[in-house]
């Protein structure tokens, strides 16, 4: 008798303690993602796209070729050498520079919205006057979704994906009607004619081909 009653009170005391346990944290909010950010410089009151400007430019195009309804941003910044009004109109046509660049390597005009903030923003806080070369910049911002394509599973379906990637990332007046032939092939069901087409169009402006299983 007297060790069912220890059995008893010692079962009711670890009920007792884990009904007073606090209860566990919640989780950890989730991350946000940031929109990815460029920054392309220039030489002291030059609009001119050096080498390394260039490769920036394009890594800012491969991110938004791979994001889905994307936009991007380019605003422009000087340092603080020279007049406000000067340094403000020189970000100007900084911002418009990259933009002609980001539109020759494929990026779509209206996709695009230039700023030029002149000294404002300055990536390296200085005095006036100061020739900073971290301040003579354009920041290239994309902002969307990124797009996780799944593989297509037949030829069929490949040859779509090429001709939605081509239409979404290329599109010109000049190669669309080799487009719209290539996927007319696939549609009769010769795609072993249509996806080599719209592979090398692809290829050729620099975008990634869709994934594929078959």
């Amino acid at each position: 008798m007297l060790r069912k009653l220890v059995v008893v009170l010692a079962t009711a005391f670890l009920l007792g303690a884990c009904a007073s346990e606090p209860p566990p944290p919640p989780p950890p909010p989730p991350v946000q993602a940031t929109a990815p950010s460029f920054n392309v410089f220039f030489d002291w009151d030059s609009t001119k796209l050096s080498v390394p400007a260039l490769n920036v430019i394009e890594q800012a195009v491969d991110s938004f070729k791979k994001t889905g309804n994307a936009r991007i941003t380019a605003t422009g910044h000087t340092d603080t050498s020279g007049s406000p009004e000067y340094n403000m109109a020189l970000s100007v046509r900084r911002a418009n520079v990259v933009k002609a660049e980001l539109v020759r390597q494929g990026v779509p005009a209206p996709a695009i919205t230039t700023s030029g903030v002149g000294e404002a923003g300055l990536l390296v806080p200085t005095g006036d006057g100061v020739r900073e070369p971290q301040n003579r910049r354009v920041e290239i911002m994309v902002s969307g979704q990124m797009v996780v394509e799944a593989p297509a599973t037949t030829p069929l379906g490949y040859c779509r994906a090429l001709s939605a990637s081509y239409r979404r990332n290329v599109s010109n007046s000049n190669a669309d009607s080799v487009a719209g032939a290539a996927l007319a092939r696939c549609e009769s069901g010769h795609t072993d004619e249509g996806i080599p087409t719209l592979e090398r169009l692809l290829t050729s402006a620099k975008v990634p081909l869709p994934p594929h299983k078959y």
